[in-house]
């Protein structure tokens, strides 16, 4: 099972995109959460408005799902410019860097998403470009190719990445404003579930808002899915009001637990209990014992695990905790070693496994 295919998956498809796109605030008072990040950015984006020209650069980074590109589209809207769109990934080669700053206008927005991801010359012209308007263009191969300084437009650069650390520190030094976005709150989803509803037209009561909220990993995108397959739910085997026990239901049909584990989540889990007594298990040994790749469990699965306390990774190997033994209703053998997390081994194992 992929990461994109699962319904708790904080990633998009291009289908998804669309319906998110509609769903979507506008302006940055109707943005939900994120409460210290709307204040700082508006102090940033008024305080531009009223000088007339655009504001520093701005980085926003954090895991995918939770408004970094709502974000960036709330900030051109401020400031009442178009806003362009483009990722690292599709930027290879400083050329197609320098076709798409040579088109901004003055004060436009460029939104790069996934931006630690682009190629190395296009980084370095980037540098140039944010720090000093102009980009030089290299006419020719060889000893007689010449590098001609073109000027473009001031703009703002919005970035967005999912891996803060892996942007080289001369590009992180050139954003004047950096965000790091967390996770939801409960509360913050039921808010965002409601407003969806509104926009969807699904009739929900607050309980039925509350259960998907809180099964919602903490991220919006994943509180907007699960609300439309309960919705659909609703249609087809009830009368079309989302109820607790309804959302209950629908989310049990599609395998996401209380805590918002889904069934991959749940054979990790249930593999370093049942098969492997609590751990410790090196990572290539526990994808086997499921039948996922080394990188799907550890990308896919481990991070929300780890995150909620079920799971601690060791330099022995991957050992689960007392909350994970509780959360699947098992109990853990007598060995002390076996199933509890002591204080000799709640420590961030090193980045190799032990396999």
């Amino acid at each position: 099972m992929s990461g994109d295919e699962r319904v708790v998956s904080p990633s998009a498809d291009g289908e998804e995109q669309v319906i998110e796109a509609a769903l979507r605030p506008k302006r940055l008072d109707d943005f939900i959460g994120q409460e210290r990040v709307r204040e700082q950015l508006s102090l940033v984006l008024q305080s531009a408005v009223r000088r007339g020209r655009p504001p520093d650069h701005i980085m926003l980074s954090g895991p995918p799902g939770l408004g970094k590109t709502t974000l960036s589209m709330i900030i051109a809207a401020e400031l009442g410019q178009p806003l362009r769109i483009s990722s690292g990934p599709a930027i290879e080669r400083a050329g197609d860097l320098a076709a798409v700053l040579s088109t901004l206008a003055e004060g436009e927005v460029l939104f790069l998403d996934e931006i630690h991801r682009m190629a190395r010359p296009a980084e370095e012209m980037l540098y140039v470009a944010m720090e000093d308007f102009r980009v030089d263009v290299v006419v020719g191969k060889g000893p007689g190719a010449t590098a001609i300084p073109l000027d473009i437009s001031p703009f703002t650069l919005v970035g967005a990445t999912t891996r803060a650390g892996l942007l080289p520190a001369p590009l992180r030094d050139r954003f004047g404003f950096v965000a790091h976005m967390d996770f939801y709150e409960p509360a913050e989803l039921e808010i965002i579930i409601r407003r969806s509803a509104g926009l969807l037209g699904v009739d929900i009561d607050g309980d039925g808002a509350t259960e998907i909220a809180r099964r919602s990993r903490g991220t919006p995108r994943i509180a907007n899915r699960l609300l439309r397959r309960v919705r659909d739910y609703a249609e087809v085997r009830a009368d079309g009001v989302v109820t607790r026990d309804l959302a209950r239901a629908a989310l049990t049909l599609y395998e996401v637990d209380e805590e918002g584990l889904d069934r991959l989540d749940r054979a990790v889990l249930g593999s370093v209990l049942r098969r492997f007594g609590g751990g410790p298990v090196g990572l290539s040994t526990l994808a086997v014992s499921v039948g996922e790749e080394p990188e799907t469990v550890e990308v896919v699965a481990e991070p929300f695990l780890v995150r909620q306390g079920f799971l601690a990774r060791t330099p022995r190997g991957r050992v689960a905790t007392a909350a994970a033994w509780e959360h699947m209703g098992l109990t853990p053998p007598p060995a002390p070693h076996h199933g509890v997390i002591t204080a000799a081994t709640l420590f961030d194992a090193p980045d190799d496994d032990p396999e």
